[in-house]
C-alpha cells in the first residue's frame, strides 16, 4: 500500500483503525496516552518552578513529601 498520496488525517484515520485491530478500542487508547506530545515548555516550566535546585535539594524534598506506604490488602 502507498501512502504517498494520503493527506496526514487520513494516515492518522488508517494508524487508528490499525491500532484498534491489534490492541482493540482500550489498548489503541492506552497506546496514545503513552505516545501524545505534551504541550509548552518542558524546560522552561521546570526551571521555573524548581529554581536551581541541585539533585541532592530536590531528592531531600521529594523525600519528605512521601506518604507512608499503605498496607496492601489481601485478595479475597
Amino acid at each position: 500500500m502507498s501512502t504517498l498520496r494520503l493527506t496526514n488525517a487520513e494516515i492518522r484515520a488508517r494508524g487508528w483503525d490499525a491500532l484498534i485491530s491489534v490492541l482493540g478500542p482500550s489498548g489503541a487508547l492506552r497506546f496514545a496516552m503513552q505516545t501524545e506530545r505534551g504541550e509548552g515548555d518542558y524546560a522552561a516550566r521546570r526551571h521555573r518552578i524548581l529554581g536551581r535546585l541541585s539533585v541532592d535539594e530536590l531528592l531531600s524534598r521529594m523525600g519528605r513529601r512521601r506518604p507512608a506506604k499503605r498496607r496492601r490488602r489481601p485478595r479475597p
